[in-house]
């Protein structure tokens, strides 16, 4: 039985019961006597007592489906109301869930879209510092050098000033370079690449150790992409804003196949501030290859940032699947990733 029937029919036996009794052997007299008023009274308490019954039983899925609506998070997909309640509610349950699970599909054929167009833009402009800016300045630096040796004695250290800022430039671009488009990914494989990165990002004011644990199982290109960006954002957070001295990156195998990421630092840890687009970028990430992220307080306070890769298998499943959501879902376009090469938005 619908809600509006069962509300209604119970409003009505209620109803008919209490004119029966005003026509029976329930009378008002004038004026109303004491007996009479505490029948109307308790009459009165019973109508409004089985009407907040029946509403609170029958109105109690559609508040837990309220909540359900409110803790929705496509970056965090899986989650399902409960169907359950009535047959129009249970209804609208099982349309909000289909409802869901579209929204989560669309959404991540168009930030695997936007990401694939991220890294094609990247390496565009990796290769044109490179090959562009960074032979412009190798050119000048030769120049320089050329004019420094035939120059007078108090211009020549001008000059050797003008090399030294030219040279600290070129090699500022080629770091750029390379955090744009890691070549030592693409070349030598996602161990050397965490290595040069931890390498690059040791500091004198913060220490980063790798630990690459034995029999690590090899990842396709995209879960290697992945692994690489979310350890650049959380190096990125722990250099620039944990206020971290020391950053440990763990890569180690699971079991089945599995691969952990774990950058964990000494820092202030996150607080209660909310998830920022760097944040946001790395679960965006995550969700193309199927994996899954946490971000919380470690163990000794500081941050700490896990990211678990399925199996090859499960991995590519999960971006054919992206893939074939992505296909589908026409020529929308989708929010992208902000922020998770180093711009260290929490």
């Amino acid at each position: 039985m619908s809600l509006y029937w069962r509300i209604f029919l119970l409003n009505a036996a209620v109803l008919v019961t209490a004119v029966l009794l005003l026509l029976g052997p329930v009378t008002v007299s004038t004026p109303v006597v004491l007996g009479e008023a505490v029948v109307l009274l308790a009459g009165l308490a019973a109508m409004l007592i089985a009407n907040a019954v029946l509403l609170r039983i029958g109105l109690a899925p559609l508040g837990r489906l309220t909540r359900a609506m409110s803790a929705v998070d496509l970056l965090r997909p899986g989650s399902r109301a409960r169907v359950e309640g009535p047959g129009e509610v249970a209804g609208l349950t099982t349309s909000f869930n289909a409802m869901l699970g579209r929204l989560e599909a669309e959404r991540a054929g168009s930030t695997a879209r936007a990401l694939s167009a991220q890294e094609a833009e990247r390496r565009r402009i990796a290769q044109e510092l490179h090959d562009e800016v960074g032979q412009t300045l190798t050119a000048v630096l030769l120049q320089l050098k050329h004019v420094a040796d035939r120059a007078p004695a108090p211009l020549r250290e001008e000059l050797h000033q003008v090399q030294e800022t030219t040279r600290t430039s070129l090699d500022e671009i080629r770091r750029i370079a390379r955090r744009l488009r890691p070549g030592v990914l693409e070349e030598l494989g996602l161990h050397s690449a965490l290595r040069a990165l931890t390498a690059e990002f040791t500091s004198g004011s913060l220490t980063v150790r790798h630990v690459i644990g034995p029999g690590v199982p090899r990842l396709d290109e995209a879960a290697e992409l992945v692994v690489y960006r979310v350890a650049q954002e959380a190096l990125t957070n722990a250099a620039r804003h944990a206020g971290a001295s020391a950053v440990e990156v763990h890569l180690s195998g699971r079991p089945g196949g599995a691969v952990r990421l774990l950058v964990r630092d000494d820092g202030r840890g996150i607080g209660p501030a909310g998830e920022g687009a760097g944040i946001q970028g790395m679960r965006e990430r995550a969700l193309l290859i199927g994996a899954e992220l946490a971000i919380g307080d470690g163990p000794r306070d500081g941050t700490e940032v896990r990211l678990d890769v399925p199996a090859v298998d499960t991995a590519a499943a999960a971006a054919a699947a992206v893939s074939t959501a992505g296909s589908g879902s026409g020529s929308r376009s989708g929010s992208g990733s902000a922020g998770d090469l180093g711009e260290g938005n929490r």
